[in-house]
């Protein structure tokens, strides 16, 4: 019991000395050399992937204490995983810089990061997300609309259409309040991509620090509009309805859908690495892509990608 307290505390600090940049602050830098020092791992970067991992890391913890108990082999070492989020913008540095092991990322790698993750660079990807175009079920345009067209959403997002009865007539004509999160997240430029095209994301839009908050951001506003992850709309469902995903060009944002790709505006969540994986950090992503680790993907309504 000692020792499992004394893993967690140090999951607890190292977590937030983490969250102040793990990309670039001295304090990553300091931690990141401890870690090492000690033979820990570190995970930073996206919020979408960061529940999964930190629940994942916290549950192996709990079970085996030490890495001897993973497999005889390994060290008689206190098991230290250390999650922090920051976005998937961070995350990709993070890996790069050295500053963290894994690199947690919820969209495509782009060329030029895995150019300077360098000839070890190796991808994990864990599960599969989309971006729902989701209002709050309080919203009079639940039961009258179901689908909007990418040319609607994009027009919503840029600022073009500002009140709700220029969606549809029926509608009061209360100012739509356009939700996204931050510029480092990876949702943002998925949803660039796949929507906005050269347009860009109308300057009054609340930009939200996490998927999480993304989507209470719509639950606490009726008139309010967002692209909340599958996994966060999901979630914010649990207890009810409280969240509405519209279609998108008639496509439903559903797991079939998601899978099979006819829902366009997606994304994989994955983390990365730019050097050989060590014996301790195997034992540990064999976990994530274990059953328990599916489970977990699938507690936190996402769509297991293995």
């Amino acid at each position: 019991m000692k020792k499992r307290f004394l893993a967690l505390s140090l999951i607890l600090l190292m977590a937030l000395s983490l969250i102040t940049g793990c990309g670039s602050s001295s304090s990553s830098e300091e931690a990141s050399a401890s870690s090492k020092a000690e033979g820990a791992i570190m995970f930073c970067g996206s919020t979408s992937l960061y529940p999964i991992i930190s629940s994942l890391a916290s549950s192996f913890t709990d079970e085996y204490e030490t890495w001897n108990n993973v497999n005889s082999k390994l060290p008689e070492a206190n098991i230290s995983i250390y999650v922090a989020p920051g976005g998937s913008g961070v995350g990709a540095q993070a890996a790069i810089d050295g500053t963290a092991d894994f690199g947690m990322i919820a969209r495509d790698v782009k060329d030029e990061e895995k150019e300077a993750l360098g000839e070890k660079y190796q991808e994990f990807v864990v599960c599969k997300d989309a971006l729902t175009v989701s209002v709050n079920s309080q919203n009079p345009i639940v039961g009258k609309v179901d689908d909007m067209s990418t040319e609607m959403i994009k027009k919503i997002f840029a600022g073009e259409i500002t009140t709700w009865d220029q969606v549809d007539p029926s509608l009061p004509a209360e100012t739509i309040n356009v939700y996204i999160r931050d510029l480092s997240g990876g949702a943002y430029e998925v949803f660039q991509k796949a929507v906005m095209g050269e347009a860009e994301i109308t300057s009054s839009a609340t930009q939200s620090a996490s998927m999480t908050e993304l989507a209470t951001n719509i639950v606490n506003d009726q008139w309010g509009i967002g692209y909340a992850g599958f996994g966060a709309y999901n979630k914010a469902n649990e207890g009810g309805q409280v969240l509405t995903a519209m279609k998108v060009d008639g496509v439903e944002a559903n797991e079939a859908n998601i899978i099979d790709g006819s829902y366009t505006i997606q994304r994989p969540v994955l983390f990365v690495a730019g050097h050989d994986v060590t014996d301790m950090q195997q034992a540990f992503i064999d976990y994530i892509f274990s059953d328990t680790g599916k489970a977990c993907i699938e507690e936190n309504g996402y769509i297991p990608a293995f």
